[in-house]
């Protein structure tokens, strides 16, 4: 195939693969939790792992398909032989095991590696574990596995009374990549019929998806299955269009399968499917697009606030003029829906990890979810995982007491952690809660006391104050290091990553009770409402939600503190002042307090003023990535980011993070 056919193979293989295993993950830990595989759990996990053995194959990856395969087999087993004596325990911590050197492997391909981990002993493991199986319930008929097991070049070895069966299958329209889509159905077919013919024989030819494209798929398969049955393989097939399944009596050649598939049908079940609803699209598509979108706005603004249009009447550009600002809003708001991505994903991800950590703490867990619907911009998900995954680790590892700690306490032996996300306007609240012993305000101001990390006495100290010490680097309360915790880190990191998305965490927690962690996060960092200020000649940008009010001096107090440093006296309350045109060394600005304006803005709970000569005006702005040489130097220094004005000028967005530090 072509270079561009087999990246664009890569990239589906790695897609799809992804959700299958994903899939593969869900299904074994809710089997888990029921102590047993229903069939239909059996027969879907079957059909996984023979997909992801067939694609692997196909893209030459064998390491992946050799560990697949030896599930494949085991799961093969269970489905046929139905075995009483089952050990799901074991069952489920192999295929977890195997899953997990999947997700290696995959991960190295995406990294341009070579697939190459050390698989001989999973397969090993699950060899001994089917043989075992094998001897506790009984050797299976040998005859009946030799008529009906897939061999392990994936095929089948079909019965004498085997049905021949023609299927023409057409793709949706807009699929792409037919020809890939056929290799991926004709690997899943595999499992349960032989694959006799197909039209056009070679896949990989670069013209076989024009082919498929408009002529179809044609494909002759053997099987004892019934119609109805092959029908269902068929369907399983993503972005399958149409189906025609015939029974024949004999094979025709290729030419004259295409002049067959144009006759009228007799004895078949045609299905016809709408077209897909859903298509999947590159990310870095969706970027680019946010991107243009952004330039569109920018573009409308430059036009309709062009300074050649100032004290005209002109009606008929008006007119116009709003009507492309309501296109223009309409096509923002839906490609900023499009990033949107649910938080179910990410959320049901936990139980893996709520699940190993209970049994390797002999803690039992039970992990609750709530509004996993909620919807953020999918650039916030990717910074939100490991967050959301330290925390629950924590409430686990420090916060749940053990079973028998818990019943001499009349609690429940089996802890609960609630993960719930919720809207609040522009932004999304997740909640981490346990039920757990609650925080130790003594422990927490002993071990900062250690470790220098008071800044106040412990006495003028509130409750809420005393709890966020567990965010400072270097703190811990843990006494032993294990695999999860007590290595002097952890809780700042979660709090510098969503301070990297506009965001904050903070506690709350009621001895013997329980701890709640709130993440707050903003719903998307592509575009915000700001303030825009002027300083000298330059425009900077603030966020609207890191402001708190604007003032002017000659309503307040101005005061010195003992190192020189101007303060604010507002309602009681002194705020340090920070001159924008010192810091980013602006000429001709204004420098008389009583001439400019303070903007109060606050992070992490912390205010302070900055000094600017003018405000400009609020506007929702278009967030624009600091060019590599301006965001090395200023990066967490004052600078987040650009934008562009409706003038055309630049202006620099402010990083109110980066003042506090």
């Amino acid at each position: 195939m072509s270079g561009q056919n087999n990246e664009q193979m890569l990239e589906m293989y790695i897609f799809e693969t992804e959700q299958n295993i994903e899939q593969l993950e869900t299904l074994v830990l809710s089997s888990e939790k029921e102590l047993g595989f229903a069939e239909d759990a059996l027969h879907e996990l079957f059909r996984l792992m023979h997909t992801i053995k067939g694609s692997s194959g196909m893209m030459s990856y064998q390491s992946l398909a050799s560990v697949a395969h030896h599930l494949e087999d085991l799961f093969y087993y269970l489905r046929e032989q139905q075995p009483q004596n089952v050990d799901y325990t074991i069952l489920s911590d192999l295929v977890l095991e195997g899953i997990d050197l999947m997700k290696v492997e995959l991960q190295k391909i995406k990294n341009g590696e070579e697939a190459d981990s050390d698989t001989a002993p999973l397969i090993k493991s699950i060899e001994d574990y089917l043989q075992l199986l094998k001897q506790q319930n009984g050797a299976e008929s040998e005859t009946a596995v030799a008529l009906a097991q897939p061999d392990s070049a994936g095929g089948f070895c079909a019965r004498a009374d085997a049905v021949t069966y023609k299927a023409v299958v057409h793709f949706a329209a807009d699929c792409a990549m037919e020809n890939v889509r056929a290799y991926a159905l004709v690997h899943s077919l595999q499992a349960e019929a032989n694959v006799l013919q197909l039209f056009p024989a070679d896949l990989d030819d670069d013209d076989s998806a024009e082919i498929i494209r408009t002529k179809g798929l044609t494909v002759y398969l053997q099987s004892e299955l019934e119609a109805e049955q092959i029908e269902e393989i068929f369907w399983q097939t993503p972005f399958l269009n149409k189906l025609e399944l015939t029974v024949v009596d004999s094979l025709q050649s290729e030419e004259a399968a295409w002049d067959a598939a144009q006759l009228p049908k007799q004895q078949q079940n045609n299905h016809t499917a709408a077209s897909n609803s859903v298509i999947s699209v590159s990310v870095n598509k969706l970027d680019k697009l946010m991107d243009l979108v952004g330039e569109m706005v920018i573009a409308e603004s430059m036009v309709i606030q062009n300074p050649d249009l100032n004290g005209l009447e002109l009606e008929n550009f008006e007119k116009a003029a709003r009507q492309l600002h309501k296109i223009t809003s309409e096509l923002q708001d839906l490609v900023m829906s499009i990033r949107m991505v649910p938080l179910a994903t990410t959320f049901h991800k936990m139980h893996r990890l709520v699940r190993d950590m209970s049994r390797q703490l002999q803690k039992d867990v039970q992990l609750q979810l709530i509004g996993e619907h909620t919807e953020v911009d999918k650039n916030i998900i990717e910074h939100i995982a490991d967050p959301i995954m330290h925390l629950i680790r924590n409430a686990i590892d420090h916060g749940l007491e053990t079973a028998e700690e818990r019943e001499a306490l009349g609690k429940p032996a089996a802890g609960t952690i609630t993960l719930e996300a919720k809207n609040t306007g522009s932004d999304v609240l997740i909640l981490i809660k346990d039920d757990g012993r609650g925080l130790n305000k003594d422990k927490i101001l002993e071990r900062a006391r250690e470790h220098g990390l008071l800044t106040k006495m412990t006495a003028e100290m509130t409750e809420k104050e005393i709890f966020e010490l567990i965010f400072l680097p270097g703190f811990s309360t843990k006494d032993n290091v294990t695999e999860f915790s007590g290595r002097g880190v952890g809780m700042d990191v979660v709090a510098k990553n969503l301070e990297m998305v506009g965001g904050a965490v903070s506690v709350s927690s009621v001895a013997g009770q329980g701890t709640v962690f709130t993440l707050k996060i903003p719903l998307t960092l592509a575009i915000m409402d700001s303030m825009n200020v002027k300083v000298g000649a330059s425009c900077y940008t603030i966020p609207i939600i890191s402001i708190k009010e604007c003032l002017r001096l000659q309503q307040h107090t101005l005061l010195n503190d003992t190192e020189g440093y101007e303060m604010l006296m507002v309602r009681g309350e002194c705020y340090p002042i920070f001159r924008l045109h010192q810091y980013f060394n602006v000429k001709n600005a204004v420098t008389d307090l009583e001439k400019g304006v303070l903007v109060m803005v606050e992070h992490d709970k912390k205010s302070f003023l900055l000094f600017v000569d003018e405000l400009l005006g609020q506007q929702e702005v278009v967030v624009k990535a600091l060019p590599a040489y301006i965001k090395e130097r200023y990066q967490s220094k004052g600078i987040s980011g650009c934008t562009l004005l409706g003038d055309g000028s630049i202006s620099l967005i402010l990083d109110v993070g980066g003042f506090v530090q």
